[in-house]
């Protein structure tokens, strides 16, 4: 991760198809695009797990089925906890088997319709399973197979996520993501007190009213924002961090990026 770093490389977000995808084939053809766009630009592929509870393909599924190359320094696989254990510990050997080696370990959104990880299923005696336990469980099966990172949501009361962070360290974690951020965030900073490398989210989307619920007040429709700005904003505030690019425009957005950096740092004093 930190060579990602160093290298100014950018991690891009890509939805998988949703499993009950009117227009799958579609669909299917549209992730195979970009997910060869980002790794033949040099960036790192980052795949979530069931966004927002949408039941949607696993990256160990669709990857394999497409016969999409794995490159290990260009992929990022979400997994969160809301799986039974049997589906976990196949989307873990098969990520070994494809030769996946980065992993972002989250609690996650789910829904009614999926199983939530079971905490005696992994050898845990805890009420639920978070990313703590589930980080504890991959590290015992799998040694050394992962570089796992972990979530951090500036929003949230700071006593408490900063606590949660250090048992995150403590479980194993390597690297740290933000949920996203907008311009200069003195939490978002301050986690890089742990020493790791961290990845700064950069919301790409104009509609900025849908993290409403992530930064915890209500955010108007027509509130005003330009991702491309917020993104070198953020290169300028943390440039010893990585960027994540969450819901990147690919037509419009992406043709943009290879230039961003050098921009950026030519403004620097």
């Amino acid at each position: 991760m930190k060579h990602h770093i160093e290298n100014r490389i950018f991690h891009i977000e890509i939805l998988t198809p949703k499993q009950d995808s009117a227009a799958i084939e579609s669909d299917l053809d549209k992730f195979a695009e970009k997910y060869t766009a980002v790794v033949d630009a040099g960036y790192i592929a980052c795949i979530t797990d069931n966004p927002m509870g949408l039941l949607s393909f696993q990256a160990t599924d669709i990857l394999p089925e497409l016969g999409l190359p794995v490159k290990a320094e260009q992929l990022m696989i979400h997994l969160n906890t809301f799986h039974t254990k049997d589906d976990l510990d196949e989307i873990l050997n098969t990520a070994v088997k494809i030769g996946a080696r980065y992993l972002l370990v989250v609690s996650g959104d789910g829904s009614e319709r999926m199983p939530r990880l079971k905490p005696e299923s992994i050898g845990e005696t805890c009420n639920t399973v978070t990313s703590v336990e589930l980080l504890r469980y991959i590290r015992r099966t799998h040694p050394g197979a992962f570089h796992l990172g972990v979530a951090f949501n500036p929003y949230e009361p700071q006593d408490h996520e900063m606590e949660k962070m250090r048992r995150k360290v403590d479980a194993g974690a390597e690297f740290i993501c933000t949920q996203p951020v907008i311009g200069y965030n003195e939490h978002a900073a301050a986690v890089r007190a742990f020493g790791l490398p961290v990845i700064m989210d950069a919301w790409m989307s104009r509609k900025l009213h849908l993290l409403s619920a992530c930064v915890g007040y209500t955010i108007p429709e027509e509130a005003p924002y330009d991702p491309i700005a917020n993104l070198k904003e953020l290169q300028t505030c943390y440039p010893d961090c990585g960027l994540y690019l969450a819901l990147l425009g690919f037509k419009t957005q992406f043709p943009l990026l290879k230039d961003l950096w050098k921009q950026t740092e030519e403004q620097l004093p």
